[in-house]
């Protein structure tokens, strides 16, 4: 793995600074010359420039004015922006509450045929009831202090998972032992939630498997991560979602989940872990 999540979106932070860079110099500014033109710090030029702080939109257009490079700034924005969406706060993301973030998926998923997703914490999205989801989200809007909208977006994932029981898509899905374990809500909720997963598992479209305690590990447990495809790869860490488009960083979570595939149990074993974990909840 590489050493940091982010990698790819600061690669590409860094490298478009480096093109204004570039600009500034070919139009021959100094640091101090480009802040002057543009109503900002030489400062800021200098934390722009090395990639320490990122650039927004009207920094960019600012900066290619500046240059006297105008035609250059809507290319230079839109990298901007993709670099912006590779890693992405939940704070920021949730701002206005999670039901937008639910909502804004919706194509992501209804594009995608193969659905590879590993999870160690909790129930992935695409399986989750309305009750477990709102448990789940509600005590992720406290942590974060953002609005608390979770029974709305739970409906709203609710919705979007829909998606599980539509032809032309295809499912395995991986979580680690501790998540059947995992007390999300009260006894009821984590009942109903783990009976669900007895039902959903049965689909045709859907593969299942749980990482027991008692694998040999040959990988070692993860941050949870979807595979689209093999056009995207959604990371999800504490602060923040990084998105990953790169095919050699693809391949790399592709040959993880084949290396925690081949340590699960599925079936019959599988079942049996789960009406397990639902007969503790008594």
């Amino acid at each position: 793995m590489s050493a940091s999540p982010s990698s790819s979106a600061q690669a590409a932070r860094e490298a478009l600074a480096a093109r204004l860079g570039d600009l500034r110099r070919e139009a021959e500014l100094s640091g101090h010359e480009l802040a002057v033109r543009c109503g900002w710090s030489a400062a800021k030029s200098s934390r722009i420039e090395r990639a320490r702080t990122p650039a927004s939109d009207a920094d960019i257009r600012a900066w290619c004015t500046a240059c006297g490079a105008e035609e250059q700034a809507p290319d230079l924005v839109a990298a901007n922006r993709r670099a912006d969406q590779m890693y992405v706060h939940w704070k920021k993301l949730h701002r206005h509450g999670m039901r937008r973030a639910q909502e804004e998926v919706i194509p992501l998923y209804e594009n995608t045929r193969h659905f590879r997703v590993y999870c160690s914490n909790v129930i992935p999205g695409m399986l989750q009831t309305e009750a477990y989801a709102a448990a789940l989200l509600s005590t992720i809007a406290a942590f974060q202090e953002t609005p608390d909208d979770s029974a709305s977006a739970a409906a709203s994932r609710v919705e979007r998972s829909q998606v599980v029981f539509r032809g032309g898509h295809r499912f395995a899905l991986l979580v680690e032992e501790t998540v059947l374990r995992h007390r999300i809500g009260d006894a009821d909720t984590m009942a109903g939630q783990l009976g669900y997963l007895l039902a959903v598992m049965a689909l045709p479209n859907v593969s299942f498997g749980v990482v027991p305690f008692s694998a040999e590990r040959r990988v070692w447990p993860l941050e949870a991560f979807y595979l689209f495809d093999d056009r995207r790869v959604s990371v999800e860490l504490l602060t923040a979602a990084v998105n990953i488009s790169a095919p050699g960083e693809i391949a790399v979570y592709a040959k993880a989940f084949a290396g925690l595939s081949r340590m699960a149990v599925y079936g019959a074993a599988a079942r049996a872990l789960i009406t397990e974990a639902i007969s503790a909840l008594r």
